[in-house]
């Protein structure tokens, strides 16, 4: 599923998480400002890091919605041949359970939190229907902005999107789909490499406040399918 209902305009505003969290506390009390409740998917790395418990506990008691993103964020499928698996089903459904129990530490269980969003958000038809067989349902971002290419930095050259260019593009795709941003699911990262110093979470309030003002609600994942 990669968007809700195109007549509700209501975002999902979710946030995925890896080795890098560096703008989690910004991003929580923005969210906070705003009285918006988030999504996070985060890696099984992400919730047994040290260094990142008290955030997680923190959105955990603040009510957002918190998911899985497999353990060791593996890339299921092969970048430029998408139909060949670069992982066995039992690799998928071991690390996939893996990732539950690091987040059973923090008191969430699969049963409240049965939205699944894949590492590198890349996935195939057959890593769906794994995942529906462990009893989730896959969700994904909804394509048409640049917002998650805010994990690039300047050295990778034209692969580089700064911050002004994902915010607008967020806000052009907004004016230019028939739907505007209804029903979207908006991807950013919860960090990045430090080699980007450009933060789009430090831009978040800005969207926030922008949105908010056409009228936009945003909902947790579960809220908006």
């Amino acid at each position: 599923m990669i968007r809700g209902d195109t007549a509700v305009k209501s975002i999902a505003l979710v946030f995925t998480g890896d080795e890098y969290a560096d703008g989690g506390e910004v991003i929580r009390q923005t969210l906070a400002k705003h009285g918006t409740k988030a999504s996070f998917f985060l890696t099984g790395r992400f919730y047994r890091n040290p260094a990142f418990g008290p955030l997680i506990k923190s959105l955990v008691k603040e009510g957002h919605y918190m998911g899985a993103h497999s353990d060791e964020h593996l890339l299921y499928c092969d970048w430029t041949k998408r139909d060949s698996l670069l992982v066995t089903q039992e690799q998928f459904s071991r690390d996939l359970r893996q990732n539950y129990a690091r987040m059973a530490a923090f008191g969430v269980s699969q049963s409240d939190a049965s939205y699944f969003l894949p590492p590198f958000e890349w996935y195939n038809q057959r890593i769906a229907e794994w995942t529906a067989q462990e009893g989730l349902q896959l969700v994904n971002f909804s394509p048409g902005t640049r917002s998650t290419a805010d994990y690039t930095w300047p050295e990778m050259g034209k692969r580089y999107v700064n911050s002004e260019m994902v915010y607008r593009s967020i806000m052009a795709y907004e004016q230019q789909d028939p739907h505007g941003l209804n029903g979207f699911i908006l991807l950013v990262h919860i960090g990045t490499d430090p080699r980007r110093t450009d933060k789009f979470y430090d831009r978040l309030n800005e969207l926030l406040t922008e949105l908010k003002r056409k009228g936009y609600q945003f909902v947790k994942i579960n809220e908006l399918l």
